[in-house]
């Protein structure tokens, strides 16, 4: 079967490596010159399905305020303008609930842990290099509040089978040894041993090129238009003046997404704007071994060969890409805190990328209304983390094979058949 992959991004590259593998043509297309360029490029750097988790959760409003509120706050929102920025915030807002919370992370648990088991299966047989570390997670908790909070945590992990160390103050050391030297600022952390790190850029840049091995056609520096329903189906995608066609087409744009399916399939995918600075190391033993999450400020700090990664942040924006130095700040402000003298910060390059989110958290993968368009899309900040067990999902169903996973509620049908505007009401099914 010919397939036609709008994206470039990791959740496209790795839908276009298993569809390839499975045996079918596939032709990918990106407005960019090559792989990972937009949100794939220098995301926060880590494979955490221990930690996926929805952002909607009970008492997220009430946090949100206050984080508003705060100096080096983790959220802000800015008006966009749009009826779709209230009506997806609304949404995230439903939500909020001990019900829905459940619901939702069971969802984003199962495609998580196993995306992670078909992530370990590509690296072991595809001899992928991208700086990993399979080193593990540590949510770092900096008040006795917050590590009294982890019991709610660990109380899914254990339900989902999921490997986990709570560490004291004196133990953090042992997992991380440069926080040795500034454990009186903490209290302990959550620890995932079977979380991992590494470059999602350099990744998808590789895999692309092993896809392009298997037979797979990237077309760069090309607009994609829009799409030419025909009846019940996709007929083609117009980029400028030509219309490409497939048999089967799979939307792969985060979240640019729901503009291109406007219509067609309306899903409710909003950008959500995140920062990161990545900082040359001048000094190994201040840096940290893998990923540091603090909880705080809901910041990451990764660890790769000879940098340092410091993601985090939202801001509720629409399609903003300006740079804030208020958010660089913040940024330096964190991995200073935790890892003094680690690196060069005057020498770290500033970046900012939006993340495809959903109100519910759970990414939109699978068939739709339309009988050859597909969806991978919607992953929030877990595209990586999810990247391979969503492309092996999505290739099982384009190929007829039965999906190792449940999926049915996975897909666009969850919001009341993907109709136009019909998702608004599918928190209340």
């Amino acid at each position: 079967m010919r397939v036609l992959i709008l994206g470039s991004g990791v959740i496209g590259v790795t839908s276009a490596y298993y569809l390839a593998k499975a045996g079918h043509e596939v032709t990918v297309i990106d407005r960019q010159p090559g792989p990972a360029l937009e949100t794939s490029f220098a995301n926060a750097g880590q494979i955490s399905p221990g930690y996926a988790s929805p952002w909607a959760a009970p008492g997220i409003p009430l946090k949100a305020m206050s984080w508003m509120l705060q100096r080096h706050a983790p959220l802000s929102i800015t008006p966009d303008g749009t009826q779709f920025q209230l009506q997806w915030m609304w949404q995230m807002l439903r939500n909020c609930t001990a019900a829905r919370y459940a619901v939702n992370k069971e969802r984003m648990v199962r495609l998580a842990e196993y995306s992670r088991d078909c992530f370990k299966s590509l690296r072991e047989q595809a001899g992928i290099s991208y700086e990993s570390r399979q080193r593990g997670t540590m949510q770092l908790f900096r008040t006795e509040r917050q590590f009294a909070s982890a019991e709610k945590d660990i109380k899914v992990l254990q339900d989902s089978g999921v490997p986990y160390q709570l560490l004291t103050r004196e133990q953090l050391g042992e997992a991380e040894p440069a926080l040795a030297a500034v454990k009186e600022k903490l209290v302990g952390a959550l620890r995932l041993p079977n979380d991992e790190t590494g470059d999602c850029a350099l990744f998808t840049t590789r895999l692309a090129g092993m896809a392009e091995a298997l037979g797979v056609k990237f077309r760069y520096n090309v607009a994609i238009d829009r799409l030419a329903v025909a009846g019940n189906a996709i007929g083609g995608v117009h980029c400028g003046g030509e219309l490409m066609q497939a048999d089967a087409y799979v939307v792969a744009l985060g979240a640019y997404s729901t503009t291109l399916l406007k219509s067609i399939v309306d899903i409710p995918v909003y950008p959500l704007k995140g920062y990161s600075i990545t900082v040359p190391i001048i000094n190994a033993q201040a840096a940290p071994v893998s990923t540091i999450l603090d909880e705080t400020y809901k910041i990451a700090v990764t660890r790769f060969d000879d940098r340092i990664r410091v993601g985090g942040m939202a801001e509720i924006s629409g399609f903003d890409l300006r740079l804030n130095p208020r958010r660089r700040a913040t940024l330096e402000m964190v991995v200073g805190d935790l890892f003094p003298g680690a690196g060069d910060l005057a020498e770290a390059s500033f970046w900012t990328g939006l993340r495809p989110m959903t109100p519910d958290g759970t990414p939109v993968v699978g068939r739709t209304g339309l009988r050859n368009l597909f969806l991978n899309t919607g992953h929030g900040t877990l595209g990586w983390t999810m990247s391979c067990g969503s492309a092996q999902l999505l290739a099982d169903l384009m190929s007829a094979r039965r999906p190792a996973i449940p999926h049915d509620d996975l897909g666009a049908g969850r919001y009341a058949g993907g109709g136009t505007r019909a998702w608004l009401n599918y928190a209340d099914a």
